[in-house]
């Protein structure tokens, strides 16, 4: 069993950045590929960015690409998600979420992820 806890949200005004952390506990880490989404108020939760378990795929929705980088420190067993030039629909929910050996060919299937955190929320302010 996977605990995902997520952290580093807040409240940030438009064009800020914040670096979202997800610390990984009671598996191996290094196995999991790690995917960050977001729900937003009245939205379905969607797919922001993921890296596969090697760490050598990266993958990101076209909303936050050029924006945001994913990364990984296996040794500390966290994730990361950093996101600059922060805009108002960039606010939402974020999740941290992992899939055993996921392969990254779909990143976007919520339902291939085993594990799920319970959130930070994000706010940007215009």
């Amino acid at each position: 069993q996977v605990q995902l806890v997520e952290s580093g949200g807040g409240l940030v005004q438009t064009g800020d950045s914040l670096r979202l952390s997800c610390a990984a506990s009671g598996g191996t880490f290094s196995t999991y590929s790690m995917g960050w989404f977001r729900q937003a108020p009245g939205k379905e939760r969607e797919f922001v960015a993921l890296i596969t378990w090697g760490g050598g795929f990266r993958h990101y929705a076209d909303s936050v690409k050029g924006r945001a980088t994913i990364s990984r420190d296996n040794a500390k067993n966290m994730v990361y998600l950093q996101v600059n030039m922060l805009k108002p629909e960039d606010t939402a929910v974020y999740y941290c979420a992992a899939e055993r050996y996921g392969s990254g060919s779909r990143p976007e299937r919520r339902e291939d992820y085993e594990y799920w955190g319970q959130g930070t929320q994000v706010t940007v302010s215009s």
